[in-house]
């Protein structure tokens, strides 16, 4: 009878405490609740520069913007990836017009880009996901819109697929017209296979090193430099009286900016008839896994030498054209008449 006495308090405990986590989960429930209409309100206002309240109708502002790009920098976006969301969003910006941001314009918006802007639809998503984030942070639910799915492509693009005899031929033209770092600057791109962003990690410490440790992503990997080019930088180096630090610069120190270095890269089309849709720093990136991978067929590494999370995009990057594709096909002699 004790047993049972004692087994029946047990029962009772647990039932006991198990109506106390429902009501804890209830409590917690609403609170959080209450907490997203706070939220919510406060989102609906926001301080103007003469410090009135405005009531904000979903409207995107350049107030919105910035305060959004402070967020992203808090959330240690890398700055690339900051100016990306920033300029996407300037382009709805612009399509709305000053207008209340609603389900029915995204969806317009959606449509224009791909009926009358005539954009790529991976471009396209872009543009969607920017939008969308900015909504979740805003928590304008009901705005988001789904993007375009897309079928993985089995090619790659011949139009942007660059050659190893053109890229020689781009470092050939780049020295004939004096410009010996664009020169380097492409070789270093293509021979160690990182990213035109990663570039300023390049150091006279980390060339005398021959290893550069490069941060990005939130990853940091170590990359070799070629014995050969590992010459040619500390050659550069003494040229220019670089003691130390980045060894890509400008006359005033500072690291060589992007889009100059893009522009420069361009400029060599005419030089050497090679199509400008294929000259880009990126496209060095892809050469280089194309020419690793052609020699050691191993996925798994080229992915860690390359920085890439998911290997699903190291096989962007290796991608063979269509006449390569083609090719292979004719080679397996499988066609018996």
């Amino acid at each position: 009878m004790a047993y049972a006495s004692i087994q029946t308090r047990v029962e009772q405990r647990k039932k006991y405490e198990r109506n106390l986590d429902i009501k804890r989960e209830n409590y917690e429930f609403k609170v959080k609740m209450a907490s997203k209409d706070i939220s919510r309100n406060v989102n609906v206002f926001f301080m103007s520069i003469n410090g009135k309240a405005d009531i904000m109708k979903h409207i995107i502002t350049e107030q919105i913007l910035e305060k959004y790009k402070e967020h992203l920098e808090a959330e240690e976006k890398s700055q690339a990836t900051v100016n990306k969301y920033i300029c996407d969003l300037k382009k709805l910006m612009a399509y709305a017009g000053g207008q209340e941001i609603t389900k029915k314009l995204m969806l317009a918006f959606k449509e224009d880009l791909r009926v009358n802007k005539n954009y790529k639809l991976s471009s396209i998503n872009s543009f969607l996901i920017a939008a969308n984030r900015l909504f979740d942070y805003l928590e304008w639910y009901e705005l988001r819109v789904k993007i375009y799915r897309i079928q993985k492509e089995v090619f790659a693009s011949a139009d942007k697929d660059i050659s190893k005899e053109e890229y020689k031929k781009l470092v050939r033209a780049a020295l004939k017209k004096g410009k010996k770092r664009l020169a380097m600057i492409i070789q270093t791109l293509c021979s160690m296979g990182i990213r035109i962003s990663e570039l300023s990690s390049i150091t006279a410490e980390s060339v005398l090193k021959g290893t550069v440790e490069i941060y990005c992503k939130g990853k940091q990997r170590t990359v070799l430099v070629p014995k050969k080019l590992q010459k040619l930088l500390l050659q550069y180096i003494n040229e220019n009286n670089i003691e130390s630090g980045i060894v890509f610069r400008t006359s005033n120190g500072n690291a060589v900016d992007r889009s100059n270095i893009w522009r420069e890269m361009k400029a060599l089309s005419e030089d050497t008839g090679i199509g400008k849709e294929k000259i880009f720093p990126h496209n060095f990136r892809h050469l280089f896994a194309k020419t690793f991978y052609k020699i050691e067929k191993d996925i798994a590494k080229l992915a860690d030498i390359l920085g890439h999370s998911s290997m699903e995009t190291t096989r962007i990057y290796i991608m063979t054209t269509y006449k390569e594709h083609q090719k292979q096909l004719d080679m397996m002699g499988l066609v018996v008449y």
